[in-house]
């Protein structure tokens, strides 16, 4: 059976101000985990390019919330050993994986559902949704800001593969 601490990693993330240098001691536990978070990232618009023609914009942001169930469920599932360090200045799967989605996401989220919210529920029942909200004066903005997020979360899906040990798959 393999040792519970199999690896350490100079783990060097920059997503905006959640910008973190520090060692991290990856146990297998914490490896699983990565893993699965990374898989749930990397097959959403979250770190696949939403181009101006494309999808929906409510569609983004409901992908981009239900990393948060996700999240949850799986640092749940692993319990508090994903997010206690080996050494005290150390890092976590648990301390990144909540820095994403309390300083990154959120504050995405929080701005643009209402707003998009508001602008939805003064459709005319004459125009499609997607060109209601193509046609909404912050959907270029929106789609501007989502590509910001989604070039922090590449950052993040890099060192969930690194961690996983798997080839990049996004």
């Amino acid at each position: 059976m393999a040792s519970s601490k199999f690896k350490n990693f100079k783990v060097k993330v920059n997503l905006g101000f959640l910008g973190i240098e520090t060692q991290w001691e990856v146990d297998e536990t914490q490896r699983k985990a990565a893993w699965e978070i990374y898989v749930e990232l990397i097959t959403r618009v979250t770190v696949v390019e939403l181009k101006d023609n494309e999808g929906l914009l409510r569609e983004a942001l409901s992908s981009f919330y239900s990393l948060f169930e996700t999240t949850r469920g799986i640092l749940k599932k692993h319990g508090p050993g994903i997010a206690t360090p080996s050494e005290p200045n150390d890092t976590t799967l648990g301390h990144i994986a909540v820095g994403v989605l309390n300083r990154v996401l959120r504050p995405l989220l929080a701005q643009w559902h209402p707003r998009l919210k508001e602008h939805e529920d003064q459709r005319p029942r004459n125009i499609s949704i997607p060109d209601h909200e193509r046609a909404w004066e912050f959907s270029p903005t929106l789609r501007q800001e989502i590509r910001i997020i989604q070039n922090q979360l590449v950052e993040y899906a890099n060192v969930l593969a690194e961690v996983s040990g798997v080839s990049k798959l996004h």
